[in-house]
């Protein structure tokens, strides 16, 4: 289960930091284009957008890295970036899968008990 959530934990921060490019670069179009009649949805809190472009991949990543030796750690570190995730971007189509996999990844690193290493957090 370990190694599951490892690559899990992974993928859904590769596939995060995809997400978090856009969206950074979306928040950044619109403050340089600035409150034009033209655009219907202006956004409401950038600076969450920008914070989570960077540090939900980034929990993603680090959890799935501590998966194997630190199984606790790095799941709650995977359910908070797909918390973030969620909080920041939405579910939608293209965050449907980081969310996913990082709450599986997540789940799946908590429940790896005592079978897999002799560091076992319960």
């Amino acid at each position: 289960m370990r190694n599951a959530a490892l690559v899990l934990g992974i993928i859904a921060g590769l596939i995060g930091m995809v997400v978090g490019f856009f969206s950074f670069g979306y928040t950044e179009f619109m403050a340089w284009l600035g409150e034009a009649d033209v655009l219907e949805e202006q956004l409401e809190n950038p600076g969450l957008i920008r914070a989570m472009s960077f540090f939900a991949p980034l929990l993603a990543l680090t959890g799935g890295a501590m998966a194997k030796a630190r199984a606790l750690w790095g799941g709650g570190l995977m359910l908070v970036s797909a918390a973030g995730m969620y909080h920041a971007f939405g579910f939608n189509v293209f965050t449907m899968f980081p969310i996913g996999f990082a709450g599986m990844g997540g789940l799946l690193a908590i429940a790896a008990g005592k079978p897999d290493a002799p560091k076992a957090h319960f």
